[in-house]
């Protein structure tokens, strides 16, 4: 088998993994059932995507998709941080509502 055969079937399969990574935080995303199951998979889903960019690199040896991949880690960092704090201070609402 020749390195380019090899590279071929590695960024194939690589891809393939990705893809089922998502498709399983999609479900998980779906199904939830709490709020932070469904904040963990939009995470998990910001980060697959940013692996599809970056086999999407590899394979065709395009790197503008590497600022898509920088932005999009930014994007899903601040994401992430303000499900975290919506979801803080609701509870901390509901806890106010069930004391008083």
């Amino acid at each position: 088998m020749t390195s380019a055969a090899f590279l071929d079937l590695a960024i194939y399969a690589s891809f393939l993994m990705v893809m089922l990574s998502l498709a399983i935080a999609f479900i998980r995303l779906a199904k939830g059932p709490t709020l932070a199951d469904r904040v963990v998979a939009l995470d998990m889903m910001t980060v697959s995507i940013i692996a599809v960019c970056g086999v999407v690199v590899v394979g065709t040896g395009e790197p503008a998709l590497l600022d898509v991949a920088l932005v999009l880690a930014l994007v899903g960092f601040l994401a992430t941080v303000a499900l975290a704090r919506f979801a803080e201070r609701r509870d901390a609402r509901e806890e106010d509502s069930t004391n008083g």
